[in-house]
């Protein structure tokens, strides 16, 4: 596998992480599921979530893509990259609750809830150190406004790709939990991933600096 099939691999391994994680919304659509007694609820419930995730992953990696065209400091850009996500998973160990106000999101909201926690569990950052080197094994020489343009598309290439492996895993879950199991089973056997996701986020930092020293 070459380098860039290793990095779009990476993309899509950690989009179905994300979407296997209850902390990125799919007990909502189980919810949804239950409360409506439709299976097309589950479904429904899907695409807001999709939406809010999409849309904070852009948020993160379109302004990584634009600094990638200062290539005098492209080592400097993943080095302080790196130790932002190592940063940031050290936050999340030290306060793993989420703002008591994601806890009053109505069903209405599942978009700007699904923004909102992505946002603060740091699921763009994760996507940085790949984001940095596609953009590294683009054609050098191109002109500035055609390396923003190509790097714009490249970021948002990343998060639609990454967010699709995101909700095809997050509809798998949902819809084998809504059809065998329900809301029964998050109240038994409920998984928290939320020391995992920050030592993964700290793996992938150190990652990305131990790359670019």
């Amino acid at each position: 596998m070459d380098g860039q099939a290793a990095l779009w691999a990476a993309i899509l391994a950690s989009g179905v992480y994300h979407g296997l994680n209850p902390g990125m919304g799919w007990p909502l659509a189980v919810a949804a599921g239950l409360t409506e007694r439709r299976g097309a609820a589950v479904a429904r419930t899907l695409a807001p979530l999709a939406a809010g995730h999409l849309l904070s992953i852009a948020v993160v990696l379109l302004p990584f893509g634009a600094l990638t065209v200062l290539l005098d400091w492209t080592r400097e850009i993943r080095i302080a990259a790196g130790l932002a996500i190592i940063g940031f998973s050290g936050v999340l160990l030290l306060y793993p609750r989420h703002p008591r106000w994601l806890a009053r999101v109505r069903p209405t909201q599942v978009t700007f809830w699904s923004f909102s926690v992505a946002l603060l569990h740091g699921a763009g950052l994760m996507l940085v150190p790949m984001l940095l080197g596609l953009c590294g094994q683009a054609a050098p020489g191109r002109p500035l406004s055609i390396a923003l343009v190509d790097n714009a598309g490249l970021a948002l290439e990343v998060a639609v790709v990454h967010t699709a492996a995101l909700i095809v895993a997050s509809g798998l879950v949902a819809g084998a939990v809504y059809g065998a199991l329900g809301l029964e089973m998050l109240r038994r056997s409920w998984f928290d991933l939320g020391r995992i996701w920050a030592g993964s986020l700290a793996f992938v930092g150190a990652l990305a600096v131990w790359s670019a020293v």
